[in-house]
């Protein structure tokens, strides 16, 4: 189950109130709640192919936590962003992997 949102409005509330309230009402709340018609994990996937194809760094980063908790592996981070280095950008994936060895220090740091 997808947990309550806040960060719209704990971040926006005072500036941008209605967008605080869709983001976490409607985007993390509405849509992210659809489960029957697609889990969370995949939702979590298809949003960070999206944020990579955008080059939006602090969102993915985000996101790379979130799909975390929504039980998508290293491993299939890794593969998603080796499959989308052919698609999105050679660039985009090295900074993506950037991202990852942050969120993965030990695997980061560990020789083949």
């Amino acid at each position: 189950m997808v947990q309550k949102q806040t960060a719209g409005r704990d971040n926006l509330g005072h500036l941008a109130p209605k967008f605080a309230e869709l983001n976490d009402d409607v985007l993390f709340g509405e849509v992210w709640a659809r489960e029957e018609q697609l889990p969370a994990r995949d939702r979590s996937l298809i949003t960070c192919a999206a944020l990579l194809a955008q080059g939006a760094w602090p969102q993915l980063e985000a996101h790379l936590k979130m799909a975390q908790q929504n039980g998508v592996t290293q491993t299939e981070i890794v593969e998603m962003i080796t499959h989308l280095a052919f698609y999105c950008g050679w660039p985009k994936a090295w900074s993506a992997f950037g991202i990852v060895k942050k969120l993965f220090p030990d695997a980061a740091n560990s020789a083949s």
